[in-house]
């Protein structure tokens, strides 16, 4: 096989003097199997794990998150006065009044006392239910 020749070029410096070498190499002795494009199968392959991390990432992350946030709303959406309560910040008590339009709830906290605190509508965690208050009160 006969290959074709190296040639050398000269860099020019500004003294008119040269000061070292290009080396110059044809195409086709600097790629010897051609410029071949790759198949069907060889971007699959290369762009499978992409595709899997999407995948995965949507499976664990976005879908439970988003099956949180309609449960949620869901709730907030049948609260209604009476109804028992715990909020985000861990404070227990009963509907009173909910203004949805002003974004409020207002939660009687003591009875005995008639103490009345406003919260917004978005810090209700979750509505007990009588099996849930009956373990949540005791000590």
């Amino acid at each position: 096989m006969q290959h074709p020749p190296i040639s050398l070029l000269p860099l020019p410096s500004p003294g008119g003097t040269a000061v070292g070498c290009v080396v110059q190499i044809p195409i086709a002795q600097a790629n010897p199997g051609g410029n071949k494009v790759p198949g069907t199968l060889e971007l699959l392959v290369s762009y499978l794990p992409f595709v899997l991390v999407v995948v995965a990432a949507w499976l664990l992350l976005y879908r439970p998150e988003r099956e949180r946030m309609r449960r949620q709303q869901e709730l907030l959406g049948s609260l209604k006065k009476n109804d028992r309560v715990v909020t985000s910040s861990g404070i227990y008590g009963t509907v009173a009044n909910v203004e949805r339009d002003a974004d409020r709830v207002f939660l009687r906290v003591d009875d005995s006392g008639n103490v009345k605190i406003a919260v917004t509508l978005a810090s209700i965690a979750k509505v007990l239910d009588a099996s849930t208050e009956s373990s949540a009160t005791a000590p």
